[in-house]
């Protein structure tokens, strides 16, 4: 497996829209294993491809302490949400920053895995933010771009003056 570079704000490349991926095989399934490996390193929770320059629809999420609850999502769907839920985000490609951000608190997905099955998954609290975190970057957003004018111009003069 190999470490992958990980894309910083204000890298344009983070708000480019990820292509779906239309077949799943070795090289796809590399790009995951490296995608896990990277997360694990950068001590993430998840990571989307657009975060490691790749411009394809894949997402790998593991919230356990133990590493060991592996989700991946390929070409991922929310098809239902409800709730909303306010928690403290932060992101690897935003390094020591984070902020309160409302989201869905359930969501319900369809998606394929790392063997091209369809399978669908209902998520909560945690979960749920982490998918939308990242379905997020597939569709060129970030964290930051959720949160008032203001507070997203404070974050952007942070990282503009190096002070993070």
């Amino acid at each position: 497996m190999s470490i992958l570079k990980i894309l910083y704000f204000p890298n344009k490349l983070l708000k480019k829209k990820a292509s779906l991926v239309s077949k799943i095989d070795r090289d796809i399934n590399k790009i995951i294993n490296d995608m896990f490996e990277t997360m694990y390193i950068s001590k993430g929770i998840g990571l989307a491809a657009t975060q490691v320059s790749i411009n394809k629809c894949i997402i790998v999420i593991d919230i356990s302490k133990k590493h060991n609850q592996q989700l991946v999502l390929i070409n991922p769907k929310i098809i239902k949400r409800t709730g909303k839920i306010i928690m403290e985000e932060s992101c690897l490609s935003i390094p020591n920053i984070s902020a309160p951000v409302i989201r869905s608190e359930k969501i319900i997905l369809q998606s394929l895995n790392y063997y091209g099955k369809l399978f669908e998954l209902q998520a909560e609290s945690l979960l749920s933010v982490c998918i939308q975190h990242e379905i997020d970057h597939l569709n060129g957003l970030l964290f930051i771009d959720r949160l008032s004018l203001s507070k997203k111009n404070y974050i952007r003069n942070i990282i503009n003056h190096n002070l993070y």
